[in-house]
């Protein structure tokens, strides 16, 4: 695809806009926008509505109407609205064009008066040289950008220990709603983030294990210790009445 001339219209979408497109994304909403500039090679005039796929940064991947592909705009070439701000039309293209045929005439006045190119000279500097010459370094980055698929999303992983020393895992696939919590054991949790080689990771999942650990034994010492009273009293209760029974 030729590559498309950077839009310097007002009325592209502003930060407050991408924020509202996330949101609507994230909640499974359509998020629509706009084509500031039109795009002749794949036939999208000006103001061609789009379906907003993703969003990463400043880039908006979307899906033109009539287009059977997901492309990557930037956020200054679409808009949230179908027209800009208060309808107000381009005066650019007429004015380059009125401004052409005025160019002969600083012809005609060298023949008829020698006199006088010095004072017609400033016409001879072909000032529309000067906007178009951006415009050829920066085409060659587009179409590289545009032919490529949309990546997987970011994934987040998340371990968390409760009070009885529960352990769950929770995955997140992109700005979409964790996922419901699954439960794994202290021991698979301590491996795994001993191969991640993370002192500060292992460090913090081992403290956690290790102080379970020192409860339970707490709790088992004080068990048994409740056991060896029961026994004693239940020792006590049996040899009074073993002697009861002698006596009478």
């Amino acid at each position: 695809m030729p590559p498309r001339r950077r839009s310097t219209a007002t009325g592209s979408l502003t930060p407050e806009n991408l924020e509202a497109l996330a949101t609507a994304l994230a909640e499974g909403r359509r998020a629509t926008v706009y084509l500031i500039e039109p795009t002749p090679s794949l036939g999208l005039p000006e103001g061609t509505s789009a379906k907003v796929v993703s969003i990463d940064g400043n880039t908006v991947t979307i899906s033109p109407k009539g287009v059977n592909d997901e492309l990557p705009f930037e956020a200054e070439e679409l808009r949230i609205t179908r027209t800009p701000p208060g309808g107000a039309a381009k005066p650019a293209a007429p004015k380059a064009a009125a401004q052409k045929p005025a160019a002969p005439k600083p012809e005609i006045a060298e023949w008829t008066e020698p006199v006088k190119p010095a004072a017609k000279a400033p016409v001879v500097p072909k000032a529309p040289a000067v906007p178009k010459a951006p415009v050829a370094p920066k085409a060659p980055t587009a179409p590289a950008a545009r032919k490529g698929k949309k990546g997987p999303e970011s994934v987040s992983v998340t371990i968390h220990a409760g009070a009885d020393n529960d352990w769950s895992v929770t995955v997140t696939h992109g700005a979409r709603r964790p996922g419901k919590a699954q439960s794994v054991s202290p021991e698979s949790v301590s491996r795994a983030v001993r191969e991640l080689g993370d002192d500060t990771a292992r460090d913090a999942v081992e403290a956690v294990i290790s102080h379970a650990r020192e409860e339970a034994a707490s709790r088992v010492e004080e068990l048994s210790r409740q056991l060896e009273e029961a026994r004693s009293m239940l020792a006590a209760l049996e040899s009074d009445s073993q002697g009861v029974q002698k006596n009478s």
